[in-house]
């Protein structure tokens, strides 16, 4: 939904837009980021110091009951997070890096195609769909497949069994440290 729109919106049923929902609103709008509460908080305290969180708080909860803005959890990449972004008339998917937690959005005819497959199988009637695809990005399949080689480099390298040895005596021992993707 358009930041115009949304304004018009919150005038209809009578809210009134303080400076503070303003900020609130052309933030989440305009970033061109899944800002989280907190992280709105700050960038609207940059912008207004007399802000505080419970502002940003009930009017997250506002914008959200109103239909205006979607709340999405994004694969709980960063735990128990909620990102906030305003409702787009189009429908579209989050791609979301499960290493470095870059979001992208995809837009196109498959999702048109899929909500359309799934009234039809299932007779149901759509209001809201949600869609997030987790994953790795370009960028860290790149990193991932550098990790796996070295990992297996050193893992040759330091398993006697592997070469059908036995390592030197008082040759030094090294300890691999854990890695997690």
């Amino acid at each position: 939904m358009p930041l115009d729109s949304i304004k018009g919106s919150l005038r209809e049923k009578g809210v009134r837009l303080t400076r503070q929902r303003q900020i609130l609103l052309e933030l989440i709008d305009q970033t061109g980021e899944h800002l989280d509460a907190e992280r709105l908080f700050q960038l609207a305290k940059a912008k207004d110091p007399k802000l505080n969180r419970v502002t940003v708080y009930r009017t997250l909860k506002m914008l959200k009951a109103g239909g205006m803005v979607d709340e999405l959890d994004l694969m709980h990449h960063e735990g128990d997070q909620h990102y906030y972004e305003t409702r787009l008339k189009q429908e579209h998917a989050h791609v979301i890096c499960l290493r470095c937690g870059k979001v992208e959005e995809f837009f196109g005819e498959p999702l048109q195609r899929l909500r359309k497959q799934i009234e039809s199988h299932f007779g149901f009637q759509i209001l809201l769909a949600r869609t997030e695809v987790g994953g790795y990005c370009a960028h860290c399949q790149s990193l991932r497949a550098l990790e796996l080689d070295r990992a297996r480099q050193h893992g040759l390298a330091d398993a006697p069994a592997a070469t059908g040895g036995t390592a030197a005596p008082g040759a030094p021992h090294r300890a691999r440290a854990k890695r997690t993707a």
